[in-house]
């Protein structure tokens, strides 16, 4: 099973509505295609989004990894020798997650095209169905509570909603806003996407507990690279805290668990450079008892079915971000996983299970 060829693509999708948080707002989902090819005609796809305050990745940036250095790299690899290609991958070229991400995808979708199965089954099979959560961007609290009750009409029981822009005082008036609309039986999930300082994040979890709001959780309350903050915020509190941005690495997972520095781990393809470090994250955090989320940026349904399958794969990722493809004015991809309302369903085809990619213009570049 011989890489043949590698090659890259551009897409960008409008998003139906800007989505808004307190690193960026986004209203097209710009992205990287990849399509890997075999000697033994498998054909595999992988997708990278650009998200520079997070990853620091280009679209330039990750087309210039994959091209000029993955693409020598990997042709003429035997797919079937993976372990050693993977950990090449990992050490090729520093940083670069997202490209690397996207390659990582398109060889594992090969690879269990190979032994005919669906990707989840390969990685582990745990379960053919998940559920999302659904994002309501950061706004006025008026528009914040109208778009969480649609958003709860629609059929979603669980709600991640953005904070981190402006005072602590109008991040509280926002869930305030979101739980009188909705409520006591939706689930509200914050993500500050690093935008409140240890105090300040203390302060309004506790406000918010003593108010009776009842949050899940709270996603990255405070800068990647205070972990000390992080800690203090989760030894301050009764609301869980998820570490975010805060890991990439399987390394930075370690210095998260080892310091207790967080109750949760959210795990995006795109920050630990795809599925084959992923995996060891989650294998870390189930083995010091802490539960995972895989979530994703702003991406097509290529990359989605990719980090659902493997989330769906694992016992140990207990919670779902899989909302981006329902944000986009078109779909990317035909067949991956399938939306009914707040389910997935995996697909039963091996690998990825996707039947053709539309490029920009509506362009097929064919089935696998």
């Amino acid at each position: 099973m011989i890489i043949e060829n590698i090659e890259t693509f551009r897409t960008a999708v409008p998003l139906t509505k800007p989505f808004k948080t307190a690193l960026r707002t986004v209203t097209l989902a710009e992205a990287i295609f990849v399509k890997i090819t075999c000697d033994n005609g498998i054909a595999g796809w992988g997708e990278a989004p650009p998200t520079l305050v997070i990853t620091g990745d280009s679209l330039a940036s990750i087309d210039g990894a994959i091209n000029e250095v993955i693409k020598p790299f990997l042709l003429k690899k035997n797919l079937l020798n993976y372990e050693q290609i993977f950990q090449g991958l990992k050490t090729i070229l520093v940083g670069n997650s997202s490209a690397k991400a996207a390659v990582d995808m398109a060889l594992y979708d090969c690879i269990s095209q190979n032994c005919a199965l669906p990707l989840y089954q390969f990685l582990g099979g745990y379960r053919s169905e998940i559920e999302t959560d659904f994002t309501v961007s950061v706004n006025s609290p008026e528009e914040m509570g109208a778009d969480a009750d649609a958003y709860v009409n629609r059929g979603f029981n669980v709600l991640k909603v953005k904070v981190g822009i402006g005072d602590v005082a109008t991040d509280i008036a926002r869930i305030q806003e979101i739980r009188s609309r909705i409520g006591k039986d939706v689930k509200i999930r914050l993500d500050a996407n690093q935008g409140w300082k240890p105090k300040d994040a203390v302060r309004a979890i506790r406000k918010m507990e003593d108010l009776g709001l009842d949050i899940e959780l709270v996603e990255q309350p405070v800068k990647a690279d205070d972990l000390d903050g992080l800690k203090q915020v989760t030894d301050s509190v009764d609301t869980l805290i998820m570490a975010d941005e805060s890991v990439f690495t399987p390394k930075q997972a370690f210095e998260i668990i080892s310091r207790r520095s967080a109750d949760l781990i959210n795990i995006k393809l795109m920050k630990s450079g795809g599925i084959y470090q992923a995996q060891i994250i989650n294998q870390m955090a189930e083995t010091a008892g802490i539960e995972c989320m895989v979530g994703s940026m702003i991406e097509t349904g290529l990359g989605i079915t990719a980090a659902a399958h493997f989330a769906a794969s694992k016992k140990n990722i207990t919670r779902f971000d899989f909302d981006a493809p329902l944000m986009l004015a078109r779909k990317a991809i035909s067949g991956g996983i399938q939306y009914n309302g707040r389910t997935i369903t995996l697909p039963d085809r091996p690998g990825l299970g996707i039947e053709n990619v539309l490029l920009e213009g509506g362009i097929s570049n064919g089935k696998q």
